[in-house]
């Protein structure tokens, strides 16, 4: 069943041809696939697993368009156009862009049309989380551009959004049954502990493998640069806090799944499992990134090599 979801997901992603039309992009939808397995496996969840890849794998698009490639005049310009949410708004937009903008708005009037009569309240609560994922990319862009390196007050209530983790975890949901309300939506907007921590382990764990290959390319100060510069401390001072905040968000994840009131235990199990990959993908260095290296056996452990019986 996997390995025919992935099948589906592969084709559609090979008919956007981003690989030719943006080739500056990291190509992972493979290793997007693997992600969101990790998220929810069970045959049930097809759906939902189906359009969290969707998203993941456009998120990753837009991430490296404000991160790699565009102008600040440019990612202005596609932050305006995800404001307005409209077809129309592809006009104003570079070439590029109109691609990426177009196949990032197919994907959420897809889920429309597969999630049925009556929940139109998930799509705008998914579409909310995607706008706030962009405005805070364009918020770290600017810094970029600014040469500004945050406090990490301002570092963090920032980052924790572009970590993408408050966006998932408000996505996972969408595709999944009739135990998920609208109440559950407004649980995961009100930026409850277990999700603040879950985006806490995955800004930080990517922030620690990966601040170096970034800062080389070019990129926003990460945790690591911010910490260093505030506190006047050394990248293994740094790292160190880190690691001890990482885990203190762990405990917090713990602590809310062993006493679940609000919400229904299937609902924390999507952030719980979201940020165990987080420990698979960001273990020791960057795995999506240099996703041959590090995911690659996992990927054929879980989708090519059979289990023998």
């Amino acid at each position: 069943m996997h390995q025919k979801e992935l099948s589906d997901i592969a084709r559609w992603w090979k008919e956007l041809n981003f690989s030719k039309k943006l080739p500056f992009i990291r190509d992972r939808v493979i290793e997007c696939y693997f992600w969101i397995l990790g998220v929810y496996f069970e045959p049930k969840y097809f759906l939902a697993r189906r359009i969290l890849t969707k998203v993941i794998a456009m998120t990753s698009t837009i991430d490296d368009i404000y991160d790699a490639y565009g102008t600040l005049e440019e990612i202005e310009l596609f932050t305006e156009a995800i404001e307005r949410w409209d077809i129309s708004a592809t006009d104003q937009l570079p070439e590029y862009m109109k691609v990426c903008y177009k196949a990032l708005l197919d994907v959420y009037c897809e889920m429309e049309e597969k999630i049925g009569e009556g929940r139109s309240y998930r799509i705008r609560h998914a579409i909310e989380a995607m706008k706030n994922q962009v405005r805070a990319y364009f918020d770290e862009a600017k810094w970029f551009h600014q040469n500004h390196i945050p406090t990490m007050d301002e570092y963090m209530q920032i980052s924790l959004v572009t970590c993408g983790y408050p966006m998932l975890a408000t996505t996972s949901l969408v595709g999944m049954g009739d135990i998920v309300t609208n109440d559950c939506f407004e649980w995961v907007f009100s930026n409850p502990k277990i999700v603040r921590a879950s985006a806490v382990v995955s800004r930080l764990m990517d922030d620690i493998v990966s601040h170096k290959f970034e800062q080389a390319r070019g990129h926003v100060a990460s945790a690591v640069e911010c910490y260093m510069a505030q506190f006047g401390a050394t990248e293994e001072e740094a790292i160190n806090e880190f690691r001890k905040q990482v885990i203190d968000a762990w405990k917090d994840i713990n602590k809310e799944c062993i006493y679940p009131t609000i919400v229904p235990m299937p609902v924390l199990t999507r952030i719980l499992n979201l940020s165990r990959v987080m420990d698979v993908v960001y273990k020791d260095q960057d795995g999506y990134t240099n996703a041959g290296i590090v995911l690659k056996d996992f990927i054929r452990s879980m989708l090519i090599d059979p289990i023998p019986l």
